[in-house]
């Protein structure tokens, strides 16, 4: 898969599957909130816990998605 097929099929994912759609509106959330830490000039013990908890749950969501966008490609590969 190419970036241009990569893209396509996340638009697609995007558009017609909901639990693609959730993973990806709770990647841009956690990305948010790693945002907002990176911010301050300081972070708390509990902060910089957080913030280690964000980045690892943020990456397991992009991988969630990875598998789910590769299947669909994989899928639709085979049917045409």
């Amino acid at each position: 898969m190419n970036g241009a097929e990569t893209q396509e099929i996340k638009g697609l994912l995007l558009q017609n599957d909901d639990q693609y759609r959730q993973l990806d509106q709770q990647h841009h959330q956690l990305d948010y909130r790693l945002h907002e830490l990176t911010e301050k000039p300081y972070l708390s013990t509990s902060e910089q816990l957080e913030e280690v908890t964000l980045k690892k749950r943020k990456l397991a969501l992009k991988d969630r998605m990875e598998g789910i966008a590769r299947d669909y490609a994989h899928a639709h590969s085979r049917a045409s």
